[in-house]
């Protein structure tokens, strides 16, 4: 495997010092080297903890533990900054269209304007998928969930690409990366089309991605379909708010099947199905479906105190963030795109954006919500804004898995170039049985 690729504003991490452990049970000690990277906290490195002290850390969920080195995204959630590849994520939604932000996830650097079009192109004449393809959507039962869909489809891909699964080969990987890219709107849509008995719509080379997803998706072959700009809009902004997240549930899920080199088409199809929970990629669903609950903003105060009590099992869906404790950046750009939308389609009444209004001013002031920094996040309006677009709750995380795609590619393709990967296998602090012996069946 060639060595690790160094990116444009990739910084070596450096040791600044160590760390004594102390077992006070033993008075044995143990310095563990200090790490620091670009920015971001400084970490422990603990990898030769186990073969030096014959010790495990524990930390269920990985909240305190780097499983990697990365130079894709920086999340500073406590002042509520987004980076890729060192750019804000409000400065890339303002200047840059979605296939921008690939290029740049990908290469490490934005495209210039001959860069641009190259990649444009290529993506383009990668949309179509194989013909073949298309038969295994009539495998499912019509009422299949999308994601059902999407996660068999996803995985299928290496039947019929397997011509670039070589995930030692630098070609390989990038002819990959852009056949994901390219195919993964096709097949979502078409996921769509099968679920409400339309027929499939091809992709055209004539327009741009978010615009092409646009037209597959709500296009039929007996009326002239004009793609609205605004909404094209709005929804290549949506991608790239959700193109990459760092080591999220999916990303991390993606890097653990890539590193017992499993081909990528495989490891993309295991990131779609960790999105696929209501905790990850489905929590915009989750949200309208809260909002539809809640009816109307009179009745928000009742739901507001069951948020507040712990006996109380429903919990208001939307706000927090497993890592952000300040406003989520992407909800803000979210949230005025959530206007621009109903106000390009005339949805001057809309219900559930006025209970979200009232419940994000509720939530921005109240001393509870304050105290335990549950800012809006960026599922809190998205749900709103896809359904005035004419996507049903069933295909809003197909969306996010659309988008996501890059990032999880990009992520796959730097850890595979790592030259310190391995295979990824967690420990555990056992609390079965201890040794003991069977007992024969006639005596048990």
């Amino acid at each position: 495997m060639e060595p690790k690729t160094t990116m444009p504003g990739h910084a070596p991490v450096r040791q600044v010092g160590t760390v004594t452990v102390t077992d006070d049970t033993t008075g044995r000690t143990f310095k563990l080297p200090l790490l620091e990277g670009a920015t971001g906290p400084r970490t422990i490195d603990i990898r030769k903890l186990y073969a030096e002290s014959g010790y495990f850390t524990f930390d269920p969920g990985f909240t305190s533990t780097a499983s990697c080195e990365s130079a894709i995204t920086y999340i500073d959630g406590d002042e509520g900054v987004l980076l890729h590849r060192g750019y804000p994520i409000q400065d890339l939604a303002e200047h840059c269209d979605y296939l921008e932000v690939c290029y740049l996830l990908l290469n490490g650097e934005l495209p210039d304007a001959q860069q641009k079009a190259d990649f444009e192109r290529t993506i383009t004449y990668h949309t179509m998928v194989h013909e073949q393809l298309i038969r295994f959507y009539s495998g499912f039962r019509r009422d299949a969930h999308p994601m059902a869909v999407m996660c068999g489809v996803a995985g299928a891909l290496s039947a019929f690409y397997h011509d670039s699964t070589d995930f030692t080969n630098p070609v390989h990987r990038m002819i990959t990366s852009h056949r994901l890219i390219a195919k993964i709107p096709t097949m979502a849509a078409m996921a769509y089309k099968y679920s409400v008995g339309q027929p499939f719509m091809y992709p055209r080379n004539d327009l741009g991605y978010a615009e092409n997803f646009l037209y597959m998706t709500f296009a039929t072959p007996f009326e002239p379909y004009k793609v609205n700009p605004t909404l094209a809009k709005a929804l290549d902004k949506i991608l790239i708010l959700h193109a990459d997240h760092e080591q999220n549930a999916s990303t991390s899920t993606v890097r653990l099947a890539g590193s017992s080199h499993a081909n990528p088409f495989a490891c993309i199809a295991s990131g779609i199905t960790a999105l696929w929970g209501p905790a990850h990629g489905g929590a915009n669903e989750a949200v309208l479906k809260m909002l539809e609950e809640i009816g109307s903003a009179d009745r928000i105060p009742e739901f507001v105190k069951r948020a507040k009590d712990k006996n109380d099992p429903f919990r208001l869906m939307g706000f927090g963030h497993r890592v952000y404790k300040n406003y989520d950046p992407r909800a803000k750009i979210m949230r005025e795109l959530c206007y621009e939308v109903l106000g390009e389609l005339g949805i001057k009444d809309e219900p559930l954006l006025d209970i979200a209004m009232k419940l994000e001013k509720i939530a921005l002031e109240d001393e509870y919500f304050v105290e335990k920094k549950l800012y809006p996040n960026v599922d809190f309006y998205s749900g709103i804004i896809l359904k005035a677009m004419g996507f049903p709750t069933s295909m809003f995380t197909v969306l996010f898995a659309l988008a996501r795609t890059v990032g999880w590619i990009s992520q796959w393709k730097e850890m595979i170039e790592d030259p310190q990967q391995k295979i990824g296998r967690p420990r555990q602090l056992y609390t079965g049985a201890t040794p003991r012996s069977v007992v024969p069946l006639a005596q048990r």
